[in-house]
């Protein structure tokens, strides 16, 4: 991969890594039934909250091993243990993360429902829980690919 191909992705995930801290910090604010609470009722007291940004920590790793894969990848150091290493990590982090959505699904269909309008929050957590099943699948791939170049560039090394 061309280093200007690589710069750019890595800019990219930056940039998209930016864009989802500031949705997660602004998003509570305006959330219909924090109108009018404060910083403190909205950040601290809300369960589902802390759980949310409990598992944006996994997304903010997962993007931390693309970044890294990228740079990897712009430096031509792409069949290592390291590259394979970072595949798996976004790997168990994308499926971890499909455990924490539908756990919170689970939570809104079994405490919520009756007490809430339910209907978008499932909606928006099957978009997500399928955004992270294609990743964790699209990682799963790359790291079979990669671990047959890794174990072929190991039987060249070792017969010549």
């Amino acid at each position: 991969m061309k280093r200007s191909t690589a710069i750019f992705l890595q800019t990219t995930i930056a940039l998209f890594g930016i864009a989802v801290l500031f949705f997660l910090l602004w998003e509570p604010q305006i959330e219909g039934r924090n109108a009018h609470a404060t910083l403190y009722e909205i950040y601290f007291k809300d369960s589902f909250l802390a759980c949310a940004y409990a598992a944006s920590v996994l997304f903010f790793v997962a993007l931390y091993q693309a970044f890294r894969l990228f740079g990897d990848m712009g430096r031509w150091e792409v069949p290592s243990q390291r590259s394979l290493r970072a595949l798996r990590i976004i790997r168990y982090c994308a499926l971890i993360l499909v455990g924490f959505v539908l756990a919170g699904l689970a939570y809104l269909m079994l405490v919520m429902k009756g007490q809430d309008d339910i209907a978008g929050g499932v909606a928006m957590g099957g978009f997500v829980a399928s955004f992270f099943v294609i990743a964790a699948t699209a990682a799963a791939l790359f790291e079979k690919n990669l671990q047959a170049r890794v174990e072929l560039g190991r039987s060249i090394t070792q017969h010549s």
